[in-house]
């Protein structure tokens, strides 16, 4: 979805012929002189700045909705934010969506959102899980048939919270102002800054600098949130919680690369509860969910993880009691299990999983099947559960965003990728190993011992494994009397748990537990 186009322009000579009648008369120059100041050489002229053009205002509109036998007035707001350099030159433009109660009450909250990717915008929290309208998909979070349509959301967070929603450089409608500036928001370090600026700016234009203020972040957005947590707090914004949705703060949790043997270890509980859904467990397993997940997080966290440390130094009999323990978490074929050297990356099991039924099972959401074209690859073609939902968010978003919130725009809002260029991304610690921001997020915890955290995780997310998550949450490093201050919700559903009608109103209630909890 990248277009560059390059427009050749072509100059025109026009030339004025000389009078034949008035003859042209050559005037001679008489040498410069200290006493003719009117023929002494002067300076250059200053070559006057290019004035920007001015900012586009945000469209106004206002609404209301019926959600749980109450009427929701609120104010919409569409528009773009400017990003300026430190000599106050536009450098980008971040698109937002903001919802304000109308008649709101003393100190309301507000809630900064975004999503991950990175490459994503803002389009799947708001319009699956928290804005006032909601994607209408099937009960268990399925597409529908085509064309696709929005509802009430009577799930939206609107009800203790004024939200903005917010599409980082690149997303969106979102852009830098140069191609050649892009590379300057495309990195941990310059993402964090970017929104950074743009929370100041929105407190500040909105005058909203003593509202108890929140972040949500999903996938990607958790690293974005966790580092913006240090990175507001050292600008002197305190805020009163951040949630997490489908969590990754350090990389090393989820890279299958060579010498880390932790994802493999972090992924195996996700791997037995999608073998559950799918029918391919052993009996005693099969009959409940819970005691399989446990059983598979007692056995990874201890004995396997302690049986690739030894690597080649297994003896011929323990590995075949990794094995034996393996098949019968994951479901897969214990042959398979020793070809894979007892590493299984998630690709790998989500092709591998249904091989005997030619399908594959989705990377953010394991419970959808797909597919394949070659049933002998060792990767899935695509992705089923994104499959499901990247139509309706697009199609509903663009209907929504021109007709409902009034913005109108010929260019192309990226819903997903198309914006960045994921070869320029700038990882920053990724040199030193793998990029984490588990440490900014601690430090703002130490900082600010009011803050909170909650944080959510799906049982069937192979994108961002809750075992990977808790493990996260585990070292930290935090003092005793903080650790209170965290606190954790599962589901079972996938990476976005929030499509599922049931999973959409456990997520609402545990959520609105954490604010009021936050904000008292």
């Amino acid at each position: 979805m990248r277009c560059v186009k390059l427009l050749l322009l072509m100059s025109l000579v026009l030339a004025y012929p000389i009078s034949a009648q008035e003859p042209e008369q050559e005037t001679p120059t008489p040498p410069p002189t200290a006493q003719s100041p009117a023929t002494a050489q002067k300076p250059p002229a200053k070559e006057e700045k290019a004035k920007e053009p001015p900012e586009e205002k945000p469209v106004v509109t206002h609404h209301e909705i019926h959600v749980q036998g109450k009427v929701l007035k609120y104010t919409a707001t569409a528009g773009m934010m400017p990003i300026k350099s430190a000599e106050g030159e536009t450098e980008a433009h971040i698109f937002f969506m903001a919802y304000t109660l109308e008649s709101p009450a003393p100190r309301r909250p507000l809630m900064f959102s975004f999503n991950g990717g990175p490459g994503s915008a803002s389009v799947w929290l708001h319009l699956g899980a928290i804005g006032p309208q909601r994607v209408k998909l099937h009960a268990d979070g399925s597409m529908p048939v085509p064309p696709f349509q929005l509802e009430d959301n009577q799930n939206t967070w609107l009800d203790q919270t004024d939200l903005v929603f917010i599409d980082p450089v690149g997303t969106g409608y979102s852009r830098a102002v140069k191609k050649e500036l892009g590379k300057k928001f495309w990195g941990v370090r310059g993402d964090i800054e970017s929104v950074g600026e743009f929370i100041r700016l929105y407190l500040t234009r909105y005058e909203r600098w003593t509202s108890p203020l929140f972040l949500v972040g999903e996938s990607y957005g958790t690293t974005r949130a966790a580092g913006l947590s240090g990175y507001l707090e050292d600008h002197g914004i305190a805020l009163n919680g951040i949630i997490l949705v489908s969590t990754v703060l350090n990389f090393e949790t989820l890279e299958f690369t060579r010498g880390n043997d932790l994802p493999y270890v972090l992924y195996l509980p996700s791997y037995t509860a999608t073998a559950w859904f799918h029918q391919k467990l052993p009996p005693d397993l099969q009959a409940n969910l819970e005691k399989a997940m446990g059983e598979a997080e007692q056995w990874a966290g201890t004995d396997y993880a302690a049986a690739l440390a030894k690597g080649d130094q297994l003896t011929p009999a323990q590995r075949q009691d990794v094995i034996d323990r393996m098949a019968r978490y994951t479901g897969l074929k214990k042959t398979y299990l020793d070809d894979a050297n007892l590493r299984v990356g998630q690709g790998e099991f989500c092709k591998e999983l249904l091989r005997d039924q030619k399908r594959t099972v989705g990377r953010l959401d394991s419970r959808f099947k797909g597919i394949d074209a070659s049933g002998v690859s060792e990767q899935p073609d695509y992705d089923p559960s994104e499959a499901a939902v990247r139509p309706p968010f697009t199609a509903a978003f663009n209907n929504y965003v021109r007709t409902e919130l009034g913005y109108k725009s010929d260019s192309e809002y990226y819903i997903l990728g198309g914006g960045i260029d994921f070869r320029q991304w700038e990882w920053g610690s990724a040199a030193q190993g793998f990029p984490d921001v588990s440490s900014s997020l601690r430090s703002a915890m130490v900082k600010n011992r009011y803050l909170k955290v909650f944080v959510a995780s799906g049982h069937f997310d192979l994108a961002t494994p809750f075992f990977a998550t808790q493990y996260t949450l585990h070292h930290l490093g935090l003092d005793p009397a903080l650790v209170g201050n965290i606190s954790t919700g599962e589901y079972d559903a996938g990476h976005m748990m929030y499509i599922s009608d049931d999973s959409l109103a456990k997520l609402h209630h545990d959520v609105s537990g954490f604010l009021d909890g936050a904000i008292k």
